[in-house]
């Protein structure tokens, strides 16, 4: 056997051959952190840089996480991104419509229209003047004006709708619009008389005015918050959206304007007074939900009847779908929990109701949940069918309202013309909520963003599932970890973006078996609170604002909070009840 070990060349070789083997070693970690991981699946954990295949594309891991159902990688911006070149998102958004004019002026045309869908997001509108691109605004943003026309002439416009893999929607309907033909008139209409409050919600206030005179003629009005523009319109009527909740404060005045750009003087002022919630029901500025469970597993079993005082709002958890009607959902009292309660009956619960109502509380009637859904895939007959159903089951049971909590994919837009119909139905005494995951809400083109501003009007509050998170991009872009005050803050700042502060609520498990993770004692619920409300008893994230009119708390669920002799409740409500 030949020694190499005191052989010059020998020793260089073993030392080379050493140095390339450490420098292998060395990179197996880094081979090992950013992993092709094959398909996508839930229930993994998955290290930044990881890749992954969905539905023939590629995507990178852009923040450590374990993925949940409903966190496919299409549908969660913030943990993955598309693999250039690796396939990708094909399907385009769909073309917005009801394309119109709202104003016009000498060198100007003032646009807007119905926002589009996309299984992703959408990303942004371009909008044509004829087939010439003259401008492009947000995916959130639903007006724009056409600016350095010329006087007295026909223009005609479409828009496209676009995502962020670049697909682009076909164009919407065609609108043409002409500029205003200016001339020597000089001479401002009337100013508009009469102006009167005809309805409110928590978050905005309807106008309605006598339509003012001109020589020549009106063209449109202005409606003012103060001193500030909020909207222009062409008739005698409008609504002014984003207003905070229980607000006596606001005041509004309308001006009238004319093809030439005369402007009348402001009509008198008039006073609006936003509700306490959105849509009718009568509850407090503060609020706690509660969902109350139809089914067994391991809960304190309830009777509504025993739902503490303290919940003012109750949503029973869940409605079924009706697989023999489309769309259809169905709902009795579950017989494993009859059973357990000595043989509680629907009967027994429209009674708790009833009671419930007596007492001045509200139960709405929940949609979804970790394994539920409806299937509004179609328009024709689903929509239909859910609207009539489900105001069956409100007429039957006395329900209040909805609560949406569809963890599994939702089609927008027959979603958004399911609960119009059904709160035109009920009327304005109905309650909409909204029960999204934190990724739901990471960005303002998620699906359950897309519902909001499409419902905002009629919406009493989004509760944000603050639990089985992970790791999750506060306002600031930082990342931070479920279960802390910084992680509810943090991720309510960055919501309260969209989403009025008066519609935002906290959503937390009552106890650590309630949920996979997130739990956070109630006195944290009431620090993050009382940060958000008044920038006191703050973590270490502070928000850029101070948001009084937080609408409160929900938890998940009553039946675990019984299971801890309700501290959730006794220690959250009583907090409510202080704040301004």
């Amino acid at each position: 056997m030949k020694n190499v070990s005191h052989s010059p060349t020998g020793l260089k070789k073993v030392l080379a051959f050493l140095l390339i083997a450490a420098l292998l070693l060395a990179l197996i970690p880094g081979m090992a952190f950013a992993a092709d991981r094959g398909a996508w699946a839930p229930n993994v954990s998955y290290a930044a840089n990881d890749t992954v295949t969905y539905s023939g594309s590629s995507y990178k891991c852009i923040q450590g996480h374990t993925s949940l159902v409903g966190w496919e990688p299409p549908n969660v911006p913030a943990l993955w991104g598309l693999v250039q070149g690796g396939g990708g998102d094909t399907q385009a958004p769909t073309a917005p419509s009801n394309l119109h004019a709202t104003g016009t002026t000498t060198s100007s045309i003032s646009l807007t229209w119905n926002a589009a869908t996309d299984n992703v997001g959408v990303a942004g509108y371009d909008v044509y003047r004829a087939s010439a691109l003259v401008g492009s605004v947000s995916g959130s943003t639903f007006i724009y004006t056409d600016t350095g026309l010329s006087a007295g002439t026909s223009y005609s416009y479409t828009v496209k709708a676009k995502d962020a893999a670049g697909n682009v929607s076909a164009a919407s309907n065609s609108t043409s619009a002409a500029t205003n033909t200016g001339g020597n008139d000089t001479q401002p209409p009337t100013a508009p008389a009469n102006l009167s409050v005809t309805g409110t919600t928590s978050s905005s206030v309807s106008l309605s005015w006598t339509a003012s005179t001109d020589n020549v003629g009106v063209t449109g009005y202005d409606v003012y918050v103060g001193g500030t523009l909020s909207v222009s319109v062409t008739g005698t009527t409008a609504t002014v959206t984003g207003l905070a909740a229980s607000t006596a404060a606001y005041s509004f005045t309308v001006k009238a304007k004319d093809a030439a750009g005369n402007v009348s003087a402001a009509s008198s002022a008039i006073s609006g007074t936003t509700q306490s919630s959105g849509g009718g029901g009568l509850l407090p500025k503060h609020i706690l939900t509660g969902y109350w469970q139809n089914f067994t597993n391991g809960a304190t079993n309830l009777k509504l009847s025993a739902v503490p005082s303290q919940y003012d709002l109750i949503a029973v958890a869940f409605a079924d779908m009706d697989t023999t009607k489309p769309g259809g959902v169905i709902f009795n009292v579950d017989s494993s929990l009859s059973t357990a309660l000595g043989g509680y009956t629907n009967a027994n619960l429209i009674s708790d109701i009833q009671a419930k109502h007596a007492q001045g509380k509200k139960v709405i009637i929940s949609v979804g949940g970790q394994n539920g859904n409806i299937d509004l895939s179609a328009a024709s007959p689903n929509v239909s069918n859910f609207v009539n159903s489900m105001y069956g089951l409100m007429t039957q049971f006395g329900f209040d309202g909805v609560d949406i909590d569809l963890e599994n994919g939702m089609n927008v837009a027959n979603l958004t013309s399911a609960i119009r119909q059904l709160q035109q139905k009920v009327g304005s005494g109905f309650i909409l909520t909204m029960a999204p995951q934190t990724i739901d809400m990471q960005n303002q083109n998620t699906s359950y963003m897309q519902l909001y501003t499409n419902l905002k009007d009629i919406t009493t509050v989004i509760n944000v599932q603050y639990y089985n998170s992970g790791c999750m991009l506060g306002r600031d872009g930082l990342c931070y970890s479920q279960g802390t005050e910084n992680f509810l803050t943090a991720l309510s700042d960055l919501t309260l973006q969209w989403v009025s502060p008066s519609q935002l609520g906290l959503g937390l498990p009552a106890t650590t078996s309630a949920a996979g993770g997130g739990y956070v004692t109630p006195t944290v619920v009431n620090n993050a609170l009382s940060c958000l409300a008044t920038g006191t008893n703050c973590g270490s994230y502070k928000p850029v604002a101070k948001y009084p009119d937080i609408r409160g708390a929900m938890t998940w669920s009553i039946n675990w909070d019984g299971a801890s002799s309700y501290n959730f409740a006794n220690t959250v409500k009583t907090f409510l009840t202080t704040m301004p």
